[in-house]
């Protein structure tokens, strides 16, 4: 595929917020493939494999969890690039660590953190991704962060469009190594979103169907769905139903990106540099006002039936009951997060309950039920449950 001329070239990178010398020898690799390799060796990433995506805790091996979330959104995304001419490794790291930020039991625990810290600023996980990238991930002796380039930083930043209220914590960084938030982001940045969309609204319902919180003569009430069940019946009308499930979502994933693609290709043509993406003032790369229709019906169809189903509103309350109740501990007493944790702790507000929420968002699943288990005895029942 020939490249376009609107792909990010990270040869002509805006850089990096710390310099590096030496760095350069560590293999032939782009700017921007370093930057994706630094996310995956990274230890923030690997926790993505213990943090919910949709279901709590699940007991069962095969729902998505935060981490398989993100590596299938990558595969989307260089998919969608590589047809557009586009930076694939841009997309890709960008892809990857989109969700970094998020805090353990998804945005049942962000809630809760949010609630906790809200008279010191409150919590927002996609700044709390920039947080983690730039400050708390420290492998490098002489700097904090994984020092990313610019364009990913940019375009983690404007996950969802240009910023004209930061977060508080998107403000500190960009106060630092500014970001151009009011402005719209690379071709690349806004790819990888509607990745992310594509990729939660088809695998979320191959999780729902699995548990059994979604049936597919519900799913079928919606025209385009159905239209794409008939198509698949047709095409293979002796097969049984859960691989004709299973075809459906794939159905759909390539009808949406196949609709990406012609739809970006429409809005950019006459553009000539990403510097003229940016200017744009609007989203250029995404769904065609049809799709886009259609695909914000099954978002609702969605939330009805799968993120706010009793049993799920049930394990949420509980996920924000142990963040909760795990602040109001370390709160209390700081002892109870380790030495490390404890040793750094600010003597003032609001650095202080800042901290704290750096701590509790960096968690696993697992490890704050592990620490809420240590400190009152026992889980509340029904956090898991599928």
């Amino acid at each position: 595929m020939t490249r376009s001329p609107l792909a990010s070239d990270p040869d002509a990178s805006r850089g990096r917020e710390f310099t590096q010398p030496g760095c350069e020898t560590r293999g032939p690799r782009s700017a921007f493939q370093r930057d994706r390799d630094r996310i995956i060796h990274s230890i923030a990433f690997r926790r993505l494999r213990s943090k919910t995506q949709v279901f709590v805790a699940p007991d069962g091996d095969h729902y998505r969890t935060r981490l398989t979330h993100s590596l299938e959104v990558a595969q989307i995304g260089r998919v969608i690039a590589r047809a557009l001419g586009l930076d694939e490794d841009l997309t890709e790291a960008l892809c990857l660590a989109h969700d970094i930020g998020h805090p353990p039991f998804g945005h049942a625990g962000e809630k809760a953190l949010h609630d906790a810290t809200e008279r010191h600023g409150g919590f927002d996980h996609n700044a709390q991704t920039l947080r983690t990238l730039m400050r708390l991930e420290c492998p490098y002796p002489t700097h904090d962060g994984l020092n990313l380039s610019w364009e990913v930083l940019e375009g983690l930043a404007k996950h969802n469009g240009p910023i004209k209220e930061p977060h508080w914590a998107l403000q500190e960084l960009d106060e630092q190594f500014p970001l151009d938030l009011p402005q719209w982001s690379s071709l690349e940045a806004q790819i990888a979103a509607v990745a992310d969309d594509i990729a939660y609204d088809n695998h979320d319902i191959d999780d729902g169907l699995r548990a059994g919180f979604l049936k597919l003569d519900d799913l079928l009430t919606l025209d385009f769905v159905a239209d794409q069940w008939r198509e698949v019946e047709q095409r293979f009308p002796d097969a049984p139903q859960d691989r004709l499930l299973r075809e459906l979502v794939r159905g759909q994933i390539g009808l949406m990106v196949n609709d990406v693609i012609g739809h970006t290709r429409a809005t950019t043509e006459g553009l000539t540099s990403p510097d003229e993406v940016r200017g744009a003032g609007r989203m250029l790369g995404g769904f065609s006002p049809a799709m886009l229709e259609q695909e914000r019906t099954l978002k609702a169809f969605m939330y009805e039936r799968l993120y706010f189903h009793e049993q799920q509103m049930e394990a949420a309350q509980n996920a924000r009951s142990v963040v909760a109740r795990l602040y109001a501990a370390y709160e209390q007493d700081p002892s109870l997060m380790g030495e490390e944790w404890r040793g750094g702790l600010p003597e003032s507000q609001p650095r202080r309950s800042r901290h704290i929420a750096d701590f509790i968002a960096g968690m696993t699943d697992r490890f704050a039920m592990e620490q809420f288990r240590r400190i009152y005895g026992k889980v509340p029942s029904g956090l898991s449950h599928v």
